[in-house]
């Protein structure tokens, strides 16, 4: 059996990107609460219609408080 290697190893990381949040705060999986996708899932296409829904403000650069945001905003 013939095993490559593939060195140096590269890793390509990005400085920014986005974090997205669940609109209702994480529990652990029940029975009950299972299907609460505002709990589970960060999708942005189901948390959008959520009642607890926070749009990003005007300048998204420093909005720390909406429920999708930069990857640096949430480091500061």
């Amino acid at each position: 059996m013939l095993i490559k290697s593939f060195d140096p190893i590269e890793a390509y990381v990005c400085d920014e990107g986005l974090a997205r949040f669940c609109t209702q705060d994480y529990k652990t999986p029940t029975r009950e609460n299972m299907k609460n996708l505002y709990m589970h899932l960060t999708n942005y296409s189901l948390n959008k219609n959520s009642e607890n829904y926070k749009a990003p403000e005007a300048d998204f650069l420093d909005d720390d408080t909406g429920s999708k945001r930069l990857i640096s905003t949430l480091w500061k």
